[in-house]
Parts: C-alpha cells; sequence; structure tokens
C-alpha cells in the first residue's frame, strides 16, 4: 500500500474554484487570502496568456508552488510571471527546480510542516496509511506522480 498519494479534487469544482480566485485574488477581498497566489505568465511555445491560482508556499528561500501540472514546464530555464498575492501583483521571475533531490526535500519538509491534514489541503494529497511519509516515500511519489516546485524570486 502507497503511503502518500496525490489526489486531485473533481475537476468541475476545480475549475469553478479556480474562477472564483482569478477574480477574488487581484481584487481588494483579495488582500485577505494568503492561502492563495495567482501566477500569470505566457506559454513558451503557444504564446498563449495563463493565468492560475496556485496555493501559495513560502520558505526561508522565499515563494513557490508546487505542482504536478503540465504548465510548469513553462518556468524550465525560467520565466517571467506575473505573482498576485494577497491582493498585490509584483512581476517575478519563476524557475521550475530541476534537480530531483531538492524537489524531493521541499515537499517533504512541507508534508512535515503541514502534517496530514494540511498536506492534504495544500497540495493535495492522501494518506492511506494514516501516517506522514518518510523522505523515501515522498521520493518515490514526487517520481510517480511528476510533481513539480516552482521557485519565484525577484524578475531580473
Amino acid at each position: 500500500m502507497d503511503v502518500v498519494l496525490g489526489h486531485q479534487p473533481p475537476a468541475p469544482l476545480v475549475k469553478t474554484v479556480n474562477v472564483v480566485l482569478r477574480a477574488l485574488l487581484p481584487s481588494p477581498l483579495g488582500r485577505g487570502v494568503r492561502e492563495f497566489m495567482l501566477l500569470g505568465f505566457t506559454g513558451r511555445r503557444s504564446g498563449r496568456s495563463y493565468r492560475v491560482p496556485v496555493t501559495a508556499h513560502h520558505d526561508a528561500d522565499g515563494r513557490y508552488a508546487l505542482t504536478p501540472a503540465a504548465w510548469r514546464w513553462n518556468f524550465g530555464g525560467g520565466a517571467d510571471v506575473a505573482v498576485t498575492f494577497a491582493g498585490r501583483t509584483t512581476s517575478m521571475r519563476g524557475v521550475l527546480v530541476d534537480d530531483e533531490d531538492v524537489v524531493v526535500a521541499t515537499y517533504f519538509d512541507r508534508i512535515t510542516e503541514l502534517g496530514l491534514r494540511g498536506a492534504a489541503r495544500q497540495i493535495g494529497l492522501r494518506f492511506p496509511a494514516g501516517r506522514l511519509p518518510t523522505a523515501d516515500e515522498v521520493a518515490e511519489l514526487v517520481r510517480r506522480e511528476h510533481f513539480g516546485v516552482i521557485r519565484l524570486g525577484v524578475a531580473g
């Protein structure tokens, strides 16, 4: 039995919540919402504009997003991104972390910090074994689910 699994809510629910967050986060009401941020960026190949709500994570190195979504590849090698957090939009640089050990450590640290309930809600995980995973189990999850980390920093 897997100790930790990726778990996404039903697609219609995600779509509805995303529509609400795209409108709420840049508004004055967005100042009170500190759990989410909105990433605005241009697709590397398509040139299409994206506005993607994500859970806001932060540590001593700054703000970051955790995602298994394919749009993360737009940040390979770095890309400009407009980050809307707490009602303010800031021009930043997003970089997809390509070192698997760093990705695993980031997920492991965040899961440990949040605990079972928080990690389930903020990262989209399930814990069938009812316990926190080991670092090796998180490494297996990252590889199996293709989880990625996008670090956000000063635009350069």
